[in-house]
């Protein structure tokens, strides 16, 4: 019988008390009131416009540049408008006296310049500066606005005047020269009018409605207000989300490390009994964590986090501002009744089943055929609710977070993450077991085949990943892009990185078949596989609940401790618990002499193969 050393169990309890300590601190550094998150927000912008920082304020910082850049133009531009419209009042008159084939090559370039620098920029600006007017000066007359548009089609005109001039002047000399001259010209001079006529005319309203302007000014105040509530709500997300992340990440794992357990037995194999007792030592940690998801559930229902946005006040409440018509027609499934419901239902069916297959597996030992005949029958009852359990889950748990966006490939996504992961955890657990001699029927073809599950079902990852982004990225649907649009922005690295770490180095490291069974490439391979999945499920959850307030601090590095001290603590105590032989199973002999021939075994007597 295994004991739970004395060693492995303080290095358990020290990473409990250490997460929880560090996820106490990251709770009390969470702003509590929207003026210290305000305090923050003004700090933040410092910097930004100080001197840029991660996370996209570079890019800000070089539109803003960008910006000022234009402005200047304009205002270099707006001082040359005045002498271009002397000099054209000046040299018009002359225009009659230019020769015939002057006035075929003025005609030319004016049809030209009608239809590809009026046509494509003129209109097009007219429209969008009625459009702004609409919008921007609900009040406005439509006196008013015709006269603007006449202001505008008249700015046209001027500029086909100036065009043909320019040809006049010139006749048939660098005819491309002069057409170009004239769209930059045309693009120019056109924005400027406009904006300097909507600049006016504003400023004209609020001298003559100063209670209007007070109305705008209240608005802007309000959209600052709206804007500032909504990133302190980020703020005290963080928190929450990084212990959000790392508590479903150790409950998939566990959950998958069930299912493929039960998948083991269903299946009758024989290679994998001399596992069982690791899998089920892994298992064990479901009840543990389903305790601290089941507190989570109930903080979530009482509203102590805003993890998920469909369940803020007014929501489904048409008279409410905050009402969203495309959350209110999901309300037959995105309702809180029914999520806490479903929740502490999928908790139930894990953990009962987990339990009932356990014991009777030990029972198992004394040689009981009927038990056996029993677990496989559970086993299958087992799977089959674990299907259906495990898509809810991934549609409660991790896509309501963005409650806008769905795919129909989502719960096959998060299977194979969790999959991988589960593993990944199987194959590092037995190879350390193994290696202090506690798992003395474990050779290298066992090994071997763990890694080979680990290699095959990182590609499968790989094709879930690329199945679900490629056919998003073509349909180009706003609804489905905006999704992946806001991770690539404002989490390029770990979006990219997650793809290298998750596909790329189990591809190179395990590729190899002599490398499946060595132990220390195996742990490397292990390391990044189970990073890389850690940072797939970040950056499924964090952008719907912290947006660009993200980054891996204490919150992040206590929570993944905390749950990992649960962890080794459930497993290797439950371990202890059960002979790490299960002799009951009638494949026990069959997994035993599992021995490949093509492979080299290193460090074991292979005489009884």
């Amino acid at each position: 019988m295994y004991q739970f050393s004395g060693k492995l169990k303080i290095l358990a309890l020290a990473f409990i008390i250490l997460g929880l300590i560090g996820t106490v601190v990251s709770f009390m550094n969470a702003p509590k009131t929207l003026k210290e998150a305000k305090a923050i927000i003004a700090k933040q912008e410092a910097s930004h416009h100080g001197h840029g920082g991660s996370h996209g304020e570079s890019k800000s910082h070089g539109e803003d540049a960008g910006h000022k850049t234009k402005v200047h133009k304009e205002e270099k531009h707006e001082e040359a408008k005045p002498h271009a419209t002397d000099s054209h009042e000046n040299e018009h008159s002359n225009d009659a006296h230019s020769k015939e084939e002057d006035l075929h090559a003025k005609e030319k370039l004016s049809k030209h310049v009608k239809e590809h620098v009026i046509g494509s920029h003129g209109n097009e600006t007219v429209a969008n500066h009625a459009d702004h007017d609409s919008k921007a000066l609900v009040n406005e007359t439509n006196e008013e606005h015709v006269k603007h548009v006449n202001d505008s089609v008249h700015a046209k005109e001027t500029v086909t005047a100036h065009a043909n001039h320019l040809v006049g002047e010139h006749g048939e000399e660098t005819v491309k020269e002069h057409s170009a001259h004239a769209y930059e010209e045309a693009h120019h001079a056109e924005d400027t009018r406009l904006t300097d006529s909507l600049n006016g005319h504003i400023t004209e309203k609020a001298h003559t409605n100063p209670v209007k302007k007070g109305h705008h000014e209240s608005d802007a105040h309000h959209d600052a207000d709206h804007h500032a509530k909504h990133v302190f709500h980020q703020m005290q997300n963080r928190p929450w989300s990084a212990l959000y992340v790392s508590l479903l990440f150790f409950l998939g794992i566990s959950l998958l490390i069930m299912a493929f357990y039960a998948a083991q037995r269903v299946a009758h194999a024989g290679w994998s009994v001399v596992l069982f007792r690791v899998m089920e030592a892994l298992t064990a940690n479901i009840h543990y964590i389903s305790i601290a998801m089941l507190l989570f559930i109930v903080a979530t229902v009482m509203h102590k986090n805003h993890l998920f946005p469909w369940m803020a006040e007014g929501v489904f409440n048409p008279l409410s501002e905050n009402y969203d018509p495309i959350v209110d027609g999901k309300s037959w499934w995105m309702n809180v009744p029914g999520w806490a419901m479903r929740s502490v239902f999928y908790l139930l069916v894990w953990n009962v089943f987990r339990f009932i297959i356990r014991r009777k597996s030990i029972k198992q030992d004394n040689g009981d055929m009927k038990l056996h005949k029993n677990i496989y029958n559970i086993c299958v009852g087992f799977i089959f609710l674990f299907m259906i359990t495990e898509s809810m889950m991934s549609w409660d748990w991790i896509m309501g977070i963005d409650p806008h966006w769905f795919s129909t490939l989502f719960g096959w996504y998060v299977l194979a993450t969790f999959l991988v992961s589960a593993l990944t955890v199987i194959c590092l657990v037995t190879i350390y077991l193994r290696t202090k001699g506690h798992l003395p029927l474990v050779n290298d073809s066992h090994i071997h085949d763990l890694t080979k599950f680990m290699f095959g079902f990182s590609v499968f990852w790989t094709y879930l990943w690329f199945a679900q982004f490629m056919l998003i990225w073509y349909a180009d649907m706003p609804e489905e892009t905006t999704y992946f649009l806001q991770r690539f922005n404002e989490y390029k690295l770990p979006f990219i990185g997650m793809v290298v770490m998750n596909f790329l180095f189990p591809v190179l490291l395990l590729i190899n078949s002599d490398f499946k069974t060595i132990p220390w490439v195996i742990a490397i391979a292990g390391v990044f596989i189970l990073g890389g999945h850690y940072v797939d499920l970040f950056v499924m959850i964090m952008p719907g609940t912290v947006g660009a307030q993200w980054g891996f601090g204490l919150g992040e590095i206590s929570g993944f401790l905390l749950f990992l001290g649960i962890f080794i603590y459930g497993t290797f105590n439950a371990f202890a618990k059960a002979n790490p032989v299960p002799k009951g199973n009638p494949f026990l002999h069959e997994s035993e002499t599992h021995h490949y021939y093509i492979i080299e075994h290193r460090g074991e007597d292979n005489a009884h193969h």
